[in-house]
């Protein structure tokens, strides 16, 4: 069974720091890239940053230059480290697999992109003032 399981969040000062984990279980051999995803409450669900297995990366520009991700492909782990937390990166955080580029493995053989996407069940984060 295809499972993403967040861990890390907690409540934290303004200027504190988390590091939440996206851990992917039961894939099978394919390829996909993982974003991660917050809400607040009564407001829309937001991109926060997104990483394929090359490690490239994108962040939104509310999190540029405090948040980093990581992706550890041995682990099929994921990472967002948060610093410099504010009240306004609070919110439930979670990630989702998506199909990312078809790539060949050393011995030659493609791995294609997986396919639909999956959510995890999110983790909370909750920063005061």
């Amino acid at each position: 069974q295809v499972q993403l399981l967040e861990s890390g969040g907690g409540s934290v000062q303004t200027g504190g720091s988390l590091r939440l984990s996206c851990a992917a279980s039961g894939f099978p051999r394919c390829s996909y890239d993982i974003s991660w995803y917050r809400q607040a409450p009564g407001r829309e669900r937001e991109f926060v940053s997104s990483i394929d297995r090359d490690g490239r990366s994108r962040y939104a520009d509310s999190v540029t230059g405090r948040f980093t991700i990581l992706r550890n492909n041995a682990k099929n782990t994921v990472y967002l480290e948060m610093t410099s937390l504010k009240p306004e990166d609070t919110g439930m955080y979670s990630c989702k697999a998506e199909p990312g580029r078809a790539y060949f493995t050393p011995d030659v053989k493609v791995i294609l992109p997986c396919p639909g996407d999956t959510w995890g069940q999110g983790t909370q984060v909750t920063v005061s003032a």
